[in-house]
Formats: structure tokens, sequence, C-alpha cells
């Protein structure tokens, strides 16, 4: 499967609900995902894919949709060093928060996957200058 099959399918399982939670907000909802068993494993699969047989010692997952990431992606990698894993990535508050207090205890951060990004405003770059590495697999413009 190629990337851009990859892009239509993962695009094609996730619901958008238009102004929710306010008028003009587009949000994507990776519930529709988490019910579709194929688009559900091929997106934990493609998280973790640049990590393949590196040693990982947690995953960390941010509140409610990454924690069911986290747990699906811990049973993939056999869980050695750290992986932040979230559905979304918007603004990058909260991972940036997670990224700092994972290495405030100490924590090697290997890198932060999100399902869907939302490049206009500008978290995986906030990512990025911590020095993590992102992955994202959908993009959608607008907010």
């Amino acid at each position: 499967m190629n990337n851009d099959t990859l892009v239509n399918d993962l695009k094609a399982a996730i619901r958008t609900i238009p102004d929710y939670p306010k008028p003009g907000i587009m949000f994507r909802d990776i519930t529709t995902l988490l019910g579709n068993a194929r688009a559900f494993r091929r997106a934990v699969d493609e998280l973790v894919q640049p990590w393949a047989g590196s040693k990982i010692d947690k995953v960390a997952g941010i509140e409610a949709r990454g924690f069911i990431l986290g747990g699906a992606i811990a049973h993939q990698v056999s869980c050695e060093r750290v992986i932040l894993v979230d559905d979304l990535v918007a603004t990058g508050g909260t991972a940036e928060a997670a990224v700092k207090l994972l290495k405030q205890i100490g924590a090697e951060v290997l890198a932060a996957c999100f399902i869907i990004d939302l490049p206009e405003l500008g978290g995986a770059e906030k990512i990025r200058k911590l020095g993590v590495p992102v992955r994202t697999l959908v993009s959608f413009e607008g907010h």
C-alpha cells in the first residue's frame, strides 16, 4: 500500500463534525477509525513503523484516545524507550507539556506520534523544536 492510499484510507475512516465545539471548527473524530479494525491496526502499525526494532521502554499516551493508541502501540513494540502518542496534534500545548514532564523525570523521548496533524496551528513544529521527532499520518487544513 503506498502512502497516498494510506492517507486516503485513514482520512475516510475519520469522521469530521463541522462547527463543533463552536462555529468554524472542524472536529476530527477518530472514534470511527477506532471502530474500524483494519484502519485501527494500520494506523498503529504505521505510527510505530520508523522505530520498529528500536529499544523502547515506555509509551506515554495523552488523555482519552492517546490511552487507547498507547496501549496498542506498547503491545506492538514490546515496550522499551518512550514514545508519546495521541490522536491529534493541534496547537501542541498538551504534547509539549507531556514531553517536558517526561524529560524532567529523565525519560528519553524517542518520538511523538499522532494520527492527525492540524499543521496551520503549529503543534507538530513546537514538538520538533524540543528535539523530538514527530510522526503524523494525515493532515487536515483548517482548524
